[in-house]
């Protein structure tokens, strides 16, 4: 049964990859589609404040407010989705106790609440990581005219992706341990924090050493692919940046290179993409909302690098022929 928050974040991601799909089709029919979308969502140079257009739109500098809401959005999910995963989870012992008096097939329904739990806190935890990387990464890079700005509609999706995204990765228990959480804050308001509950507890065995022990293959398969989309994208953009201080803004002066620059336009889209496949993996491929998270963020990167190495290829005239746009020998 699919629960409210999950029905809300299908409808959202749904119309988020539709547009980016039909723009990939190779076909002279979705031209004008395609050119639309690429004005709609390109950074626009407005020098005069006085335009129309200037009040629809914000500073490209703002890029980075997106990865600072998602820090502490996803650090508010984590926080939550871990303390009441150790509420429900807090022994490794107990499953083996249930077997033992014979109520195991009573408990399985607990037992799967629980490891859906702890995945949520696995999966929100790489979340955090990703996002504080990038969060790092576009503060010291977002160097712009102020006269480069985005629209205002972008602006706000982009805000509302990073509201969806890590909430897709715990959707499952989201509710319980919001309902959860909000029992907490109600319990500290009526009794003060002198007559709450309190129970003493091993920090690092109980909270985060048996954690641990709750995860599957998938969980560590995923977080190693994860890892490695992390570690690429890192190094790409250090090669951009690198660009970046020596010759203004990328692709106007050089060409990128070095790296898995060799072989495909936007390598940093695809280890994006490579890590968010992680991500799904270590779901475990159970959450429809996830399946969405990834299709959303494959079809708008491979999008995005589609019409980066166009800009290039018109740029460039040496432009090495054998680059791909995203993915080596495909596309």
């Amino acid at each position: 049964m699919v629960s409210w928050i999950e029905g809300l974040l299908i409808a959202y991601w749904l119309p988020g990859i539709v547009p980016a799909s039909l723009a990939l089709i190779p076909s002279s029919r979705f031209n004008s589609f395609r050119a639309a979308l690429s004005n709609f969502s390109k950074r626009t140079n407005i020098p005069n404040s006085s335009s129309s257009n200037y009040k629809l739109t914000v500073p490209w500098t703002f890029f980075w407010h997106f990865y600072a809401f998602a820090v502490v959005w996803t650090a508010l999910l984590l926080s939550t989705t871990w303390m009441y995963a150790y509420k429900i989870a807090p022994s490794v012992s107990e499953p083996s106790q249930l077997a033992f008096h014979n109520k195991s097939r009573l408990t399985s329904p607990l037992l799967e609440r629980r490891h859906a739990a702890w995945r949520s806190v696995f999966l929100l935890l790489l979340m955090e990581i990703h996002v504080l990387k990038r969060l790092i990464e576009t503060i010291s890079e977002v160097k712009s005219s102020p006269s480069t700005r985005m629209h205002i509609s972008v602006y706000l999706f982009s805000l509302f992706s990073y509201t969806a995204a890590p909430l897709s990765l715990c959707c499952t228990v989201a509710p319980e341990a919001f309902k959860f959480a909000a029992d907490q804050v109600a319990e500290f308001i009526d009794k003060g924090k002198s007559q709450m509950r309190s129970s003493e507890f091993d920090w690092w065995e109980s909270v985060l050493l048996n954690p641990l022990t709750k995860l599957s293959l998938y969980q560590w398969i995923g977080a190693a692919i994860f890892l490695w989309g992390w570690i690429r994208q890192l190094r790409c953009h250090a090669i951009l940046r690198s660009l970046k201080e020596h010759g203004g803004q990328i692709g106007m002066h050089e060409i990128p290179r070095g790296d898995w620059f060799e072989i495909v336009s936007c390598p940093q889209y695809l280890a994006e993409i490579a890590l968010y496949a992680g991500l799904l993996v270590a779901s475990g491929g159970a959450d429809i909302t996830i399946w969405l998270l990834f299709a959303y963020v494959a079809a708008n990167l491979t999008y995005g690098a589609a019409e980066t190495h166009r800009s290039y290829l018109r740029k460039f005239d040496n432009y090495p022929s054998n680059r791909f746009a995203i993915f080596p020998f495909i596309y």
